[in-house]
């Protein structure tokens, strides 16, 4: 991050686009009745505090797991590796997840003390690229881009649940907020 300035509008960018998307596409998770009353989702604000560049510590193997979704289903992800950072004043760790048909995609579901009170009941979901998402080597991980999956919005999604090795016990106050 060359400028807190230029990061900061870049979030702010991301945000409207996303509140465009629920507004007016056709593939909304919104019905057409709360796309026409929406007026934005609601936000922690941005916390520079939230954003980690981190080193991935790999597996030396990635482990096929089926992780249960919200229609009692599943979805088969590679565990990948563990991400370690320092949040409420202890070492937290969040373990990173790729989807077999998407080697460039990371995903990192989580919960934490803020899921059913200030934001959406199963968690948030933060993706990282493997082709963007890094600074001088590491990974850039930006809880300000926590997002609620679309099964948030409607019963229409299926969307896998956090699995409990993410759940943490301290609060996450950065990113989207629920309900919107």
């Amino acid at each position: 991050m060359n400028d807190p300035d230029d990061w900061r509008a870049a979030l702010e960018k991301q945000r409207d686009q996303k509140d465009s998307y629920l507004r007016g596409h056709p593939h909304s998770p919104l019905r057409a009745d709360e796309r026409e009353t929406f007026d934005g989702l609601n936000y922690y604000d941005i916390d520079l505090d939230y954003r980690y560049v981190l080193e991935m510590d790999a597996g030396d193997d990635p482990e096929r797991i089926k992780i249960e979704t919200t229609t009692d289903g599943s979805q088969e992800y590679f565990t990948v590796g563990q991400f370690s950072f320092e949040l409420g004043g202890a070492e937290r760790s969040l373990v990173a997840y790729r989807p077999p048909d998407d080697e460039r995609r990371l995903w990192l579901p989580f919960r934490d003390a803020t899921s059913g009170e200030s934001t959406y009941g199963a968690g948030r979901y933060l993706d990282l690229n493997t082709e963007q998402d890094r600074e001088d080597g590491r990974w850039v991980v930006d809880f300000n881009e926590a997002y609620s999956p679309f099964c948030a919005y409607s019963d229409a999604y299926e969307c896998p649940l956090v699995p409990p090795t993410n759940w943490l016990e301290v609060p996450v106050e950065a990113g989207e907020k629920y309900p919107y």
